[in-house]
């Protein structure tokens, strides 16, 4: 059989919270031996943070160290700082995303990482890339606003909104991952290690760069796919929040489905896209907007969207969101249901694929996670729970850095792993 794609690199975890253990369950799906590092007696931040079962790893940080080894040490304690420079030569990714300068303090500056291990490849997640706040902390929600993303989101006439996907953590981990995996190729040739870095403003600005398109734009003419447009509402020097419009070439709304005053997700997406003009308005009712001057081509529809999307939500209203989705898919219209948490975590076929997938854990029972949204065929991922804090402790001493029982044992009793826990047989 064919072996993982990432089998025999070994990756030093430093990493907490959501960007960084993103990207490193990302190379753990894909087979890397991922060595998460963890203080004793807490770990993870995350374990602990938005509790759902008391005394149990939170769904936070099980859904995000899925495949990963844990190991505790205290790199305060010789023996323990020992155990970690032991750790780093033999590793080929050390990943962190500590606040700036934190690496440096704690003695792992780049300088002598390389020093110890010239084919390791470090990478790190930060708030901001070199400039006046590259020593700022960042949070998910800061990412998203200092990245562009809030100003061109919500309504025009309200506040800037933040987006329910994690772009600015998960985003970046994902953007982390490429970097490391580019860093690996390129020293299969080069024999040397990198530095990777991401910062969490340029990982959000690359996923909505539509928006950076749109500004450069507006500095020629208005933006005439905007609602605002067809409202004769002036813009201004920036781009404007656009609710749901589409953001692309093809203009696009939410719209109401049968059974909205009770659901507020019984919704659906629907394009209004120029090669299905005319089924569009064969469906709804209106096939003398097929050949009417003020309908019938993209361009001149644009002053008008307001009032179309209004009669296509009066057809969309007689039907739910699946069915409206049936009809609309016989003609090739691009559409898509608004599904909740909910739909999503009972739909059959996201599980059959893979998507979302149900964990066993030792402490918390069965649960569901996401699953790895990259496949490749050669390569299935079997997802595996989160490990227990310093879970592996001893695992990882015997099998990565060669430590006889005896050393083991050592190095133990210096109280550099601290408490580690134990699973019951699986």
């Amino acid at each position: 059989m064919m072996g993982k794609a990432l089998d025999g690199v070994k990756v030093l975890d430093f990493t907490h919270v959501q960007s960084g253990p993103t990207c490193t369950q990302l190379l753990a799906w894909f087979g890397a031996d991922v060595i998460k590092i963890e203080r004793p007696g807490t770990g993870d931040a995350t374990r602990q943070q938005l509790q759902d079962i008391p005394g149990v790893d939170s769904l936070y940080f099980t859904m995000l160290n899925h495949n990963k080894r844990s190991i505790t040490i205290d790199a305060k304690n010789p023996a323990g700082k020992e155990v970690l420079w032991r750790l780093i030569r033999e590793c080929d990714v050390l990943v962190e995303n500590f606040a700036p300068g934190a690496l440096e303090r704690m003695g792992f500056s780049w300088e002598k990482l390389h020093a110890e291990n010239p084919r390791l490849i470090l990478a790190s997640v930060k708030g901001f890339g070199p400039g006046r706040y590259q020593d700022c902390k960042v949070y998910e929600n800061v990412a998203q606003c200092a990245g562009g993303a809030a100003s061109t989101t919500g309504w025009r006439d309200g506040l800037p909104m933040v987006t329910g996907a994690q772009i600015g953590d998960s985003g970046t981990g994902l953007h982390l991952a490429l970097g490391i995996v580019t860093a690996l190729f390129h020293r299969t040739h080069s024999g040397e290690g990198q530095r990777v870095d991401c910062s969490m403003q340029d990982g959000v600005l690359n996923l909505c760069r539509v928006k950076l398109r749109d500004q450069q734009r507006l500095e020629r003419g208005p933006l005439m796919e905007y609602s605002q447009f067809g409202e004769g509402i002036p813009f201004g020097d920036s781009v404007p929040r656009a609710g749901n419009d589409s953001g692309g070439g093809q203009p696009g709304r939410i719209l109401k489905c049968k059974g909205w005053e009770q659901d507020p997700n019984a919704c659906i997406y629907f394009i209004t896209q120029g090669a299905v003009w005319e089924p569009i308005c064969d469906i709804i009712g209106e096939p003398g907007w097929k050949t009417d001057p003020s309908y019938a081509t993209p361009k001149a529809r644009l002053p008008h969207l307001n009032e179309i999307f209004t009669r296509i939500e009066a057809w969309t209203m007689k039907h739910d969101k699946f069915e409206a989705m049936e009809i609309l898919n016989a003609y090739d219209i691009p559409c898509g249901p608004i599904l909740s948490m909910k739909e999503i975590a009972e739909d059959e076929a996201l599980r059959a694929s893979g998507t979302v997938v149900e964990v066993e854990h030792p402490a918390r029972g069965p649960y569901l996670t996401v699953g790895n949204p990259i496949k490749l065929s050669a390569n299935a991922v079997a997802i595996t729970r989160s490990p227990l804090l310093g879970e592996h402790t001893e695992e990882i001493l015997r099998d990565v850095l060669g430590c006889s029982e005896g050393e083991v044992q050592r190095i133990v009793a210096s109280g550099a792993t601290g408490y580690v826990q134990k699973a019951a047989a699986e």
